[in-house]
């Protein structure tokens, strides 16, 4: 089976992958839709980050695709509804870069509360700016957390350990962590915080939900971070008030419009601004998230194409099944209608075979059954799921 990575995946995904028996080939830049359609004929595996987008129009012109991985966080690069009516699987890395997205936002904090961004700027061009204007310690300060997930929860917690109070929003029930308070409303929190730092998903309905109005709302000489998606945040926007005055800084990681590839250039209305932290989306960039991802989705792609196991899917129904050490296991996708598993189950019966063990899930219009069975299912029986109406696709291994 062929496996295409391509965005400097960390090579430890390529090792993980040929220890299974994969064929890798390893790739440094992301595709776009052209070249894609060029180059997944024959690939069975893709890996991607952030920068490639697999349309239906890719999906459609790539038969013999099984699965994506999106070594990172977010997945909203993938038409995750086109790739589920296909029958290929979704994975990503949830947590594998927490902390390291975690530990940049500190460091932005500290940085913009010191205006040491700044400093080291004056300091590069000969000015000695010895100075205390301006320049704040963060300990006693209100952190005010949007989105309070994996990311947002732990940044709860080591600012807390650093002296800063916590607040946070969330549309979702979420578990405060520590001395952290939950505000009713998003204006709530904005009155409230000295810093406000960004940490939603990439669903559409989050596009443009930090601009004008929301600034208006932020105590004066506050800060302002996104380490979240680039389409929550009107930088022009953020650029008025910045001129202003009314926001004493930012620092921003990501952006609507990014370059593909290394060394491209870069544009943005944030540009040239005092007190203002630009990186290239870099929050997950250390050498131990990017070693911890690769082997995490590596991992999990091996998992669904090898023994059907599809726990963490982010599109298809997830089914936590056991390493696959002895016998069968046939894994079939199908429409969600009543009926199917007692026909799954009557076809088995009558091919002979003994069941040891069966999981199952839905999800939404699909569902899913992984059955284990001590010798091989007839060919005859498994024509028979096969020839189904309900059937995305049938699929068996061995031990």
């Amino acid at each position: 089976m062929k496996v295409l990575l391509l965005e400097n995946i960390h090579p430890v995904a390529v090792e993980v992958l040929e220890a299974r028996g994969f064929e890798v080939e390893l790739r440094s830049s992301s595709l776009s839709e052209e070249d894609l359609l060029e180059a997944l004929p024959g690939v069975h595996l893709l890996g991607i980050r952030s920068n490639t987008h697999i349309t239906p129009a890719v999906l459609e012109g790539a038969p013999d695709l099984l699965a994506i991985g999106c070594f990172c966080i977010g997945t909203n690069q993938v038409d995750l509804v086109a790739a589920a009516e296909r029958g290929i699987a979704v994975f990503n890395a949830p947590y594998s870069n927490t902390r390291s997205v975690v530990e940049l936002v500190i460091g932005e904090i500290i940085m913009l509360a010191r205006r040491l961004a700044e400093k080291t700027e004056r300091m590069h061009a000969g000015v000695w700016d010895k100075s205390a204007k301006g320049s704040h310690e963060i300990r006693g300060r209100t952190l005010g957390i949007v989105g309070y997930g994996n990311i947002g929860t732990q940044l709860s917690n080591l600012a807390e350990s650093m002296g800063l109070r916590v607040v946070f929003f969330d549309t979702a029930d979420r578990l405060a962590h520590g001395n952290a308070r939950r505000m009713r409303t998003l204006d709530d929190l904005l009155a409230e915080a000295d810093v406000v730092s960004i940490h939603v998903d990439g669903r559409p309905g989050n596009a443009g939900m930090f601009g004008a109005e929301q600034f208006a709302r932020m105590k004066p000489r506050s800060l302002f971070i996104n380490a979240s998606r680039g389409m929550v945040v009107d930088d022009a926007a953020l650029r008025e008030n910045i001129l202003s005055g009314h926001l004493a800084g930012a620092a921003l990681d990501v952006f609507p419009v990014e370059p593909k590839a290394q060394g491209e250039g870069f544009e943005s209305v944030l540009r040239g601004l005092a007190n203002v932290i630009l990186t290239p989306h870099v929050g997950g960039s250390t050498q131990e998230a990017q070693e911890e991802i690769g082997y995490f989705v590596a991992g999990k792609l091996a998992g669904f194409s090898q023994e059907g196991r599809t726990e963490l899917s982010v599109n298809l129904p997830a089914v936590q099944a056991p390493q696959l050490h002895a016998g069968h296991r046939v894994g079939y996708l199908h429409v969600n209608v009543p009926g199917v598993l007692a026909d799954v189950n009557r076809i088995l019966a009558e091919g002979g075979d003994n069941i040891t063990a069966q999981y199952l899930s839905t999800r939404g219009e699909q569902g899913y059954v992984v059955t284990d069975t001590l010798d091989a299912l007839p060919g005859d029986a498994l024509a028979k799921l096969a020839q189904s109406e309900h059937t995305i696709w049938l699929r068996s291994w061995d031990a």
